[in-house]
């Protein structure tokens, strides 16, 4: 049996809050931990974890370019599917237009409230409406385009609506999975803070053991890591995150739609 952590359902600037406080608690408590150890043992003031406490650097270094780029690789398709979405629509209302009335007129009015509402939301309740209206209009296209087909079985026209509108609906799909059901692994999320923890921790250590520690630079480092974590949060939060994917192509196709449903 698995177990949900919720990561996929903290916004990206909580992330940050919470990266940034996490990471201060764990150096203090290594600092106050490696001051203890300090005053009570030399040898633990001389031992060499100069080089431990790197290769824990590094390995968190690599966990987070690891997911960064698992992050915008999905940010990337998002992106792509739009635009192939778009594009798909507009080849599928071009090719409806040589279908017979009232077919035609029909098709086309549905494939303009269907790009109308194709503009994703961060809220999952608005998200699942947005998804079933899109869905329910699917049903209204296929039976129409099954009537035309029946219709007009020998039409070259209709059976390459149907091609295209099949192609519409696919791409539905892979919206809905890289969209809004793919995201980062919360394992992976567990991974990177615990990790993380472990390594502002070792730093505090280390400068407790030192007798030394400059806010300054462990403040700069703290921030620097929470700042590509905040990214990777934003990246994995599809609409919801300061980077979002551009609906831009959508809002072209549904101006083109207008004009051609006008001049028609």
């Amino acid at each position: 049996m698995g177990f949900s952590f919720g990561f996929s359902l903290i916004p990206s600037w909580a992330i940050f809050l919470i990266t940034v406080g996490v990471s201060f608690c764990a150096y203090e408590i290594g600092f106050r931990w490696g001051k203890y150890k300090g005053e009570r043992s030399e040898q633990e003031r001389t031992a060499p974890i100069s080089s431990t406490i790197g290769a824990t650097l590094g390995l968190l270094a690599f966990i987070l370019a690891f997911t960064f780029g698992l992050a915008a690789t999905r940010f990337e398709e998002r992106r792509e599917l739009v635009l192939k979405d778009a594009n798909a629509i507009e080849t599928t209302y071009r090719r409806a237009q040589y279908l017979p009335d009232p077919s035609r007129r029909e098709i086309q009015t549905l494939l303009q409230e269907y790009v109308r509402i194709r503009t994703p939301s961060a809220d999952p309740i608005a998200l699942q409406h947005t998804i079933q209206q899109s869905e329910e209009l699917q049903e209204e296209l296929w039976k129409r385009a099954v009537l035309v087909a029946e219709q007009n079985p020998t039409s070259v026209m209709a059976g390459l609506f149907i091609s295209s509108l099949n192609e519409v609906l696919d791409i539905h799909s892979e919206r809905i999975m890289v969209g809004a059901r793919t995201r980062i692994p919360e394992i992976i999320w567990l991974a990177l803070y615990f990790i993380t923890i472990l390594s502002m921790a070792a730093m505090g250590f280390h400068s407790g053991l030192a007798g030394f520690r400059s806010l300054f630079i462990h403040t700069v480092m703290i921030l620097t890591f929470s700042g590509v974590i905040f990214l990777i949060g934003d990246l994995d939060f599809s609409q919801g995150g300061f980077l979002r994917v551009s609906q831009q192509p959508m809002l072209d196709v549904l101006q083109k739609i207008q004009k051609m449903g006008s001049s028609t």
